[in-house]
């Protein structure tokens, strides 16, 4: 309880002033729309030599440049990739990704079993969609370094996608959850050949840490329920401005029968709620006030003041609290290292 107490005293004192964005229904994303993000450019894996193939024709170079921008890889390996492929550009794109891919999966062979507990929480929202996703890393290092970042949002795309591609009629709210191995399989998005397990691999390649896709969840409303978010120690993503990354995070589901101005702001502070206070039920109205060790989410004393509860708080504002999702970077390691 000490790091949950900890946590509740930062949240507390920056509730005023935190710079975190709640998230909820908003437009498309273009980005989404046209296919997940090429991520930026990765370093070489690996140096090739290259061969005499290409000429200085202009024809030549458009095809050198073609294939560094739909690949991400340096000069030398795309010129030995159309060297090799005799020209044919799909043919070139396919022996990369297949090359980066046994120098990843040769590390992440060395590498498995290592500890990973520290990485990052994932939020992206899109629509009536949200997601929350959990990768892990060995070092806090590694977690801050713009390549794992951006596999911490192929992974969030990968899982938006795969909620969206699900054909349910929803009457009220749909939430799911995969695990590890599930999560690794889906595809890596329109743009990228090969399932998120590829992905990870390209990454503890190129950054040399053991890395593990832990979780993901992910939620779908009708109208007339809305998705409060919260992330902690939030940063947003570097090429994906709905994304937002961070050690914790939230959502919490409400059932609002008419969208109130104050909807963002009402989610984030039960996120922060959730993040902080740490419930394992929602509980309801009608509940005795619990004390600290309480553990339903409506009868806790509410983290923003807490000679109240978060029922007492929630039930002026008009919605009704039905449902959560929180995450804790790493949670889960300690138990199953003592086992």
């Amino acid at each position: 309880m000490s790091l949950l107490r900890s946590l509740r005293l930062c949240l507390v004192a920056r509730a005023g002033s935190c710079p975190v964005r709640a998230l909820g229904p908003g437009p498309v994303l273009p980005s989404l729309q046209a296919g997940p993000l090429l991520l930026q450019s990765p370093q070489p894996w690996h140096t090739f030599h290259a061969g005499p193939w290409l000429s200085s024709s202009a024809s030549s170079k458009e095809l050198l440049m073609k294939l560094r921008r739909r690949t991400g890889y340096s000069f030398v390996n795309c010129k030995k990739a159309l060297e090799i492929c005799g020209g044919d550009l799909k043919q070139a794109e396919s022996w990369l990704h297949k090359q980066a891919q046994k120098e990843g999966w040769s590390k992440a062979a060395r590498l498995h079993g290592r500890k990973t507990k520290e990485g990052l929480i994932g939020l992206l929202q899109e629509g009536n969609t949200t997601v929350l996703v959990e990768v892990n890393c060995e070092t806090d290092f590694v977690s801050r370094n713009l390549k794992f970042q951006q596999l911490v949002q192929q992974v969030a795309l990968g899982t938006l996608l795969h909620c969206q591609s699900l054909t349910d009629q929803l009457s009220t709210y749909s939430k799911g959850f995969l695990n590890s191995s599930e999560l690794s399989e889906l595809p890596a998005g329109r743009e990228r050949e090969g399932s998120l397990k590829d992905q990870l691999a390209l990454a503890i390649g190129k950054l040399g840490e053991n890395m593990t896709l832990k979780r993901a969840a992910w939620v779908k409303v009708p109208a007339g329920f809305y998705v409060g978010s919260y992330v902690h120690g939030a940063m947003h993503s570097p090429s994906l401005h709905n994304l937002v990354l961070g050690k914790y995070g939230a959502l919490v589901i409400c059932e609002t029968p008419e969208r109130k101005a104050n909807l963002e702001d009402l989610g984030r502070r039960l996120g922060q709620h959730v993040v902080g206070m740490a419930p394992l039920s929602v509980g309801s109205l009608d509940d005795e006030p619990g004390g600290e060790a309480e553990t339903k989410m409506l009868s806790q004393p509410y983290l923003l003041d807490p000679s109240i509860t978060l029922g007492q708080y929630v039930q002026p504002q008009g919605v009704s609290v039905v449902d959560f999702v929180r995450f804790e970077c790493g949670e889960g390691e300690e138990a199953a290292e003592a086992e």
